[in-house]
């Protein structure tokens, strides 16, 4: 069995609330092998957009990720310089946004738009 291509183990991320921080994503672990498709599905402000803004390092000040580990590809995200986490964004990983409409041409098929960012 080959190494995965996304491995997420017990990540925490966290936001300021009064008097402290609140944990949005508290200990979620995933792996995705080569060649399979994951999707976050949940009930609204359940911690999916949260998840998949942490493992791009995509969450906005102030929030953080407080604990755990991301590796893409066999890089480590979270020590990863920023230039070097733009490449990755750019070309090992990607995000479909919620708002479908806002990310994807309805012109197009979703295949031939993911083929063209690969490329």
């Amino acid at each position: 069995m080959s190494e995965p291509v996304l491995s997420v183990r017990d990540l925490v991320t966290s936001f300021p609330v009064d008097g402290g921080r609140a944990a949005v994503v508290d200990g979620v672990s995933l792996e995705v092998a080569p060649g399979e498709a994951l999707a976050l599905v949940g009930e609204s402000g359940c911690g999916k957009t949260v998840t998949a803004f942490s493992i791009l390092r995509l969450i906005p000040r102030p929030g953080r990720i407080d604990a755990g580990s991301i590796a893409l590809c066999g890089h480590d995200v979270l020590a990863l310089p920023v230039t070097e986490m733009r490449r990755v964004r750019g070309g090992d990983a990607a995000m479909i946004f919620q708002e479908p409409m806002t990310s994807l041409n309805p012109v197009q098929t979703v295949g031939d738009q993911v083929i063209e960012a690969k490329v």
